[in-house]
């Protein structure tokens, strides 16, 4: 055991010293990481002391966290009140710190039960996971489900910390039987790229500082390895994906520079795009060429993935809301019908009699349940028949579709190999506001981008 543990420290490079040189290098920088795993495990207290020995905390606010007479390192991610009251994690809580050399976006997810459709949001984004075990419990049954769905949304790198060492006086022994506990769990679920590290987060051994009561483990602290991994984003070329959010056409016969514009806004899923570059309109499968790419009306000669955007096109194209823009060559599937791993969180059953409605990226489709061909138990891995899904529930289904969606594989791209099933049909009402609600923003934002090109023409 002594020897695999020396072999995944062994796996970490030193960190580059190389900042950002301009946007995109900015963007690639940072990494978004979240932390998981069963209740009480010490999620948050672990992110408060990555903030507090960071120096990401000022003294005031430090101050302000105070739990009987001491420092409570939870509370400063733990905001709601009820989060304060029961001790324990419901919402999300998203912070920010920066070591010099990487900034870092992280999300403490909730580990009770009942709260999982929170986590599965944030590990959505994720570039890495910290999987936390308390070293007196061991693999729970939330940590097996946890790490199955952060293996589910194909986040690449994941870190198991087994933390509260303190309380077990820092055994090794106790240590290397739970990474072998879990890297038999991992096996079964083809987990690769895993490594362990142990820690105090409470006093801070092995989270930023090494300590002087762990002496027999040689591998990295956690910040060591947070700042030797790649983000995903940057590990392979993902081709561009333009969802359309909305078509900017502001009709301003006052303005001649505004008087045929049609702009499609959005935000650039994956891949990049320049001005010239073929592309291909879907559904329809229309083909023209970038004519420009402008923010907020200043051009763009590229834009890059997860930048919003308004792209204008050489050829008028009947495009919608819904509709997809790629390059030419690098067109993905176009179905009413698709196969998925499907983790359901609504409190009510998945039923094959209800009609559905799928969001895929800006689109939303009715749908009806083909068939549930299993579900996974995940203490055990197996998969088990099924009629219906329950809450927290994870089976791979297949649905129809009224209209056609436009899915890459999850595994080559995680913005268009997701979807959301929204529930009953029924809810068409509450979208339909949520509509209106962005059109009417979208449309203050192409008012504010016609005074912006009003007023560099006056200059």
């Amino acid at each position: 055991m002594t020897s695999t543990l020396n072999s995944i420290a062994a796996s970490a490079q030193p960190a580059s010293a190389e900042g950002p040189n301009d946007q995109q290098n900015d963007h690639i920088s940072a990494l978004r990481f979240i932390t998981c795993g069963s209740v009480d495990d010490g999620k948050s207290t672990l992110i408060g002391r990555l903030l507090v020995d960071s120096r990401a905390v000022l003294q005031d606010h430090l101050a302000g966290v105070q739990r009987g007479g001491e420092t409570d390192l939870a509370l400063l991610t733990d905001g709601l009140q009820a989060e304060r009251e029961q001790g324990i994690t419901i919402d999300v809580a998203y912070r920010y710190f920066t070591t010099g050399t990487r900034k870092y976006i992280i999300a403490d997810a909730p580990g009770h039960e009942q709260y999982t459709r929170n986590m599965v949001t944030a590990a959505s984004t994720a570039d890495l996971a910290i999987i936390l075990i308390d070293a007196r419990r061991g693999v729970l049954t939330q940590t097996r489900r946890h790490s199955y769905l952060t293996h589910l949304v194909n986040i690449p790198h994941l870190v198991v910390a087994i933390n509260k060492m303190d309380l077990v006086d820092y055994s090794q022994d106790v240590f290397n039987k739970i990474m072998a506990d879990y890297l038999d769990f991992a096996a079964k679920l083809g987990i690769e790229d895993v490594r362990f590290v142990p820690m105090s987060a409470l006093n801070g051994d092995m989270v930023v500082e090494r300590g002087d009561r762990l002496d027999w483990y040689t591998g990295p602290t956690l910040i060591d390895l947070l700042e030797t991994v790649t983000a995903s984003h940057v590990e392979h070329e993902e081709p561009f994906r333009f969802p359309v959010q909305y078509v900017c056409r502001p009709q301003d016969s006052a303005n001649p520079e505004l008087h045929d514009y049609r702009g499609f806004m959005g935000r650039v899923e994956s891949g990049s795009i320049s001005v010239g570059d073929a592309v291909t309109v879907l559904p329809s499968g229309r083909e023209t060429r970038i004519k420009d790419i402008q923010v907020l009306g200043q051009t763009l000669p590229t834009a890059y993935a997860e930048q919003s955007i308004a792209i204008l096109l050489e050829d008028e194209i009947d495009i919608s809301r819904g509709d997809m823009i790629v390059k030419t060559g690098e067109e993905p599937n176009v179905t009413k019908q698709f196969d998925a791993m499907l983790c359901w969180l609504s409190e009510a059953p998945l039923d094959p009699r209800r009609k559905y409605l799928i969001r895929h990226t800006t689109r939303d489709s009715k749908a009806m349940l083909a068939g549930i061909e299993y579900r996974t138990d995940v203490n055990t891995m197996e998969q088990v028949a099924a009629d219906k899904l329950n809450m927290n529930d994870i089976a791979k289904v297949s649905f129809k579709l009224a209209q056609p969606i436009f899915p890459d594989p999850y595994t080559s791209n995680r913005g268009t190999g997701a979807f959301i099933d929204q529930g009953r049909a029924e809810i068409k009402s509450v979208l339909d506001e949520r509509a209106r609600f962005v059109e009417a923003a979208n449309d203050d934002m192409a008012q504010r981008f016609a005074a912006g090109r009003e007023v560099r023409a006056r200059v």
